[in-house]
């Protein structure tokens, strides 16, 4: 049985869409990254093309519009864990898995919106093959190029830069634990422990696999850390569509992050010292 559109609702178009973005805040000339869902939105019109279009038409291309658009699956089978792979197929699909290209890799995990934006031909992708971004306006070339193969997420990658840059978060219809940002915050500490991995890249039109090394992420506190934020940082709240929505400075989130993981990881040497007296 066809699923009929309940017409009680607001309709939602670009225009729709662009007045919402004005009225929570976001402006001509802005540098925002995106974190999206656009089933939260509700029915659009144009679905996630207009989504993106509204987006640029309410930076414009004096501002500078970032998404994540990750590949977490061009990594090792050895690694996966859901789901996990029978072990004698690991070699295989190793061995059968194409290096990562910014043109036709397509994301995971990511969403609609940021899959649909980085096919755009204005948009440019930046070369990480496990966690891209993907760039449009004024400034993508300098937030896109240089991303560094390993610590991909630190002080030289896309999000160290938007950091310097003032750039602002928008979470549109999704939680604090899709905030890339607070990634950032994770080098910034002296506590993390670190983690050896390898992907497939493409070097003189052969697929290779690279080793590298980064940090051993905490995702799973994001959204503990996001809640605190809110509370104590100033936060923009508003609808876009029917999705609820946060904006806030990215500058503003990174530097609580760091203060929450220092006093955090603080009280839990403080226990493990007890335990062991």
């Amino acid at each position: 049985m066809t699923e009929k559109i309940d017409t009680k609702k607001k309709l939602q178009t670009r225009e729709t869409l662009i007045e919402d973005m004005r009225s929570i805040g976001i402006e001509k000339g802005m540098t925002l990254i995106v974190h999206s869902s656009l089933s939260s939105i509700g029915w659009v019109s144009g679905g996630a093309v207009n989504v993106i279009l509204a987006l640029m038409e309410a930076v414009t291309e004096e501002g500078t519009l970032v998404m994540p658009t990750q590949t977490p699956m061009l990594s090792d089978p050895y690694e996966w864990n859901d789901p996990p792979v029978p072990e004698e197929w690991h070699a295989r699909l190793k061995a059968d898995m194409p290096g990562y290209h910014p043109d036709y890799s397509p994301s995971s995990g990511m969403g609609i919106i940021p899959e649909t934006f980085r096919t755009f031909q204005s948009v440019r992708r930046s070369s990480h093959p496990a966690v891209s971004f993907a760039a449009w306006g004024k400034n993508k070339d300098f937030f896109m190029e240089d991303h560094p193969y390993d610590f991909a997420l630190g002080e030289s990658s896309p999000l160290g830069k938007l950091y310097k840059s003032g750039a602002y978060v928008l979470l549109l219809g999704v939680e604090f634990d899709s905030n890339t940002s607070f990634h950032l915050a994770e080098y910034r500490i002296t506590y993390q422990d670190k983690i050896n991995t390898s992907h497939p890249i493409i070097e003189n039109g052969e697929t290779i696999w690279k080793a590298r090394e980064d940090l051993e992420f905490r995702e799973e506190l994001f959204e503990e850390l996001g809640a605190a934020f809110e509370k104590e940082e100033d936060v923009g709240f508003g609808k876009i569509g029917s999705a609820h929505i946060r904006l806030f400075k990215m500058e503003d989130s990174v530097d609580f992050a760091v203060r929450w993981f220092k006093q955090k990881d603080k009280k839990a040497n403080k226990k493990q010292q007890k335990r062991r007296q």
